[in-house]
C-alpha cells in the first residue's frame, strides 16, 4: 500500500461513485466531490441497461458512406451543431480511422476484456448498499426489418459470438413472444436473454453513494475548476468555495473531466456525445426486457415509472442550450416502434455522454502528475463499465497488479 491514505474523486455518477467505493475498500480515505448529487448527470439519463453485449464498438467497418445521409435526415441518429463542426472535424478523423476492421477488432477485445469483469465487481456493490431491488433480468433484443438490415449486421453477430456473447435469433412472430408490444413490420431479431437492467439508473447511484456514505466517505456539493499544483503534483482541488488540499486525485467527471485533463497538462480528445430521451410515465404497455432497433435508431426500456425511448448522438458543447425537437422525434420513432406505447404525462431529457474516437475509456495514472488518475471516456457505457473501472482505479492506487491489462486504456495513447 502507498503511503498516501487519501483521495478526492471528483465526480459523482457511476464510474466516481464506484471508483469511491472500491478505494474505501483498499483502505483509503476517500472525498466524493461533484457540483451536484450523486448520479445526476448522465447516469440518471441513461436506458438503464448493462451492457455485456456491447463489445462491437459504435463506428464499424462502412459507416463513412452512411454519415451524409445520417446528417441530412432528421429521424437519422447522427446530429452535429454546425457551429461545433470544425472544432470536432479533428475528433472524427479519428473515429473513422477507427472503424478500419482491424481497429474494430483490437477496439471489441479491449471492451470484452471489461464487460467480463462487469457482474464480478458490480454485484457485490449492489448487495452491499442492499440495493438488490434496483436490478432486474429481462434480456435485450436487436430488431430488424428487413432481410437487408439483418444481414448487414452480421460481422457484428460475428464479433459478439467470438467474445462469447449469448445470442438466440429469433424471427418476427417470435420477437413478438419475447415482446408482445413490437410492431408487425419486425422481421427478425437477435435476443441476449441474459442482459440486466436497473429500472431507475439514478436511483441506483444514489444507492451505492449512500453506502460510501455510512462507510465514512466524505460528499462535497462543490464544482471543480482546476488544481494547485506544487513539485510533487496535485496539491488541492480549485472551488468556487475555496481550495480542497488532496494528496491524490481521480478524474472521473464525464465529458467534464476534458477541461480537468488539459488544466493538468494533458489533451485528451473526449467529446460530448449528446443523449436524448423521452419518458412515458404511467405507460399502459409493460415491458419484459429492452429493444434496440436497428432500423429506427433508437432503444426503448421499461423503468420504474414507465417505458423510457432514448437515442441520437448530437454533437455540441456539453452545455449548449437543448434542442427537444429531438426528444419529440425520439418519442414518435419510439411508438412506430412499440405502437401501443402513450402516455399523459411525458418528461423529456439530453445528457452529454463522454465519447473518446476509439469507443474506450481512459483508465490509469495521469501523463503528467504522479498522484492524478484518470477514469472518463466510457462512451455509452458508464454506468456498465462504472464498477471495473473502480475496482481498476483502486488497485492502481493501492499498487496492485490491475485486474484487467490496462494497455488499451491508457490515457496517453493519443
Amino acid at each position: 500500500m502507498q503511503n498516501h491514505k487519501s483521495v478526492a474523486v471528483v465526480g459523482a455518477g457511476m464510474v466516481g461513485t464506484c471508483c469511491a467505493l472500491y478505494l474505501q475498500d483498499e483502505g483509503f480515505e476517500v472525498t466524493l466531490v461533484d457540483k451536484g448529487a450523486p448520479g445526476d448527470g448522465a447516469s440518471f439519463g441513461n436506458l438503464g441497461c448493462f451492457g455485456i453485449a456491447s463489445c462491437v464498438p459504435p463506428g464499424m467497418p462502412g459507416i463513412l458512406k452512411k454519415v451524409p445521409g445520417m446528417l441530412l435526415d432528421p429521424d437519422a441518429p447522427l446530429k452535429l451543431r454546425w457551429s461545433h463542426a470544425l472544432k470536432t472535424a479533428p475528433w472524427f478523423l479519428r473515429y473513422i480511422a477507427n472503424t478500419r476492421r482491424d481497429r474494430v477488432e483490437a477496439i471489441a477485445a479491449a471492451r470484452q476484456s471489461l464487460l467480463n469483469k462487469v457482474h464480478e465487481t458490480l454485484d457485490p456493490l449492489v448487495k452491499q448498499a442492499g440495493a438488490g431491488n434496483f436490478l432486474c433480468p429481462g434480456g435485450l433484443l436487436f430488431t430488424f426489418e428487413s432481410e437487408a438490415a439483418f444481414q448487414a449486421a452480421s460481422y457484428g453477430f460475428e464479433i459478439r459470438r467470438r467474445h462469447g456473447v449469448p445470442m438466440a435469433f429469433l424471427s418476427g412472430d417470435e420477437a413478438r413472444e419475447v415482446e408482445p408490444g413490437l410492431t408487425k413490420a419486425v422481421v427478425r431479431a437477435m435476443h441476449v436473454p441474459t442482459l440486466a437492467f436497473t429500472l431507475d439508473p439514478g436511483g441506483l447511484v444514489k444507492a451505492l453513494a449512500g453506502l460510501f456514505e455510512r462507510r465514512g466517505g466524505t460528499l462535497l456539493r462543490r464544482a471543480v475548476g482546476g488544481f494547485e499544483i506544487g513539485p510533487d503534483g496535485v496539491r488541492a482541488l480549485r472551488t468556487g468555495q475555496g481550495s480542497v488540499p488532496v494528496e491524490n486525485v481521480v478524474i472521473a467527471a464525464g465529458v467534464w473531466s476534458r477541461a480537468l485533463a488539459r488544466a493538468l497538462g494533458t489533451k485528451v480528445p473526449l467529446e460530448a456525445e449528446r443523449g436524448y430521451h423521452t419518458m412515458f410515465h404511467d405507460s399502459s404497455i409493460t415491458m419484459n426486457g429492452g429493444v434496440l432497433s436497428a432500423d429506427r435508431y433508437v432503444s426503448v426500456t421499461p423503468m420504474k415509472d414507465g417505458i423510457r425511448v432514448g437515442g441520437f448522438a448530437e454533437f455540441a458543447a456539453p452545455d449548449a442550450p437543448p434542442d427537444m425537437r429531438r426528444a419529440k422525434v425520439i418519442a414518435r420513432i419510439g411508438q412506430s416502434l412499440m405502437p401501443g406505447l402513450d402516455s399523459d404525462r411525458r418528461t423529456e431529457w439530453v445528457g452529454p455522454r463522454p465519447s473518446h474516437p476509439d469507443s474506450k475509456p481512459a483508465i490509469g495514472r495521469s501523463p503528467r502528475h504522479k498522484n492524478a488518475w484518470f477514469a472518463f471516456g466510457h462512451d455509452h457505457l458508464g454506468l456498465t463499465f462504472g464498477s471495473i473501472t473502480g475496482k481498476l482505479i483502486a488497485e492502481l492506487l493501492a499498487g496492485k497488479p490491475p485486474s484487467v491489462d490496462l494497455e488499451p486504456f491508457r490515457p496517453d495513447r493519443f
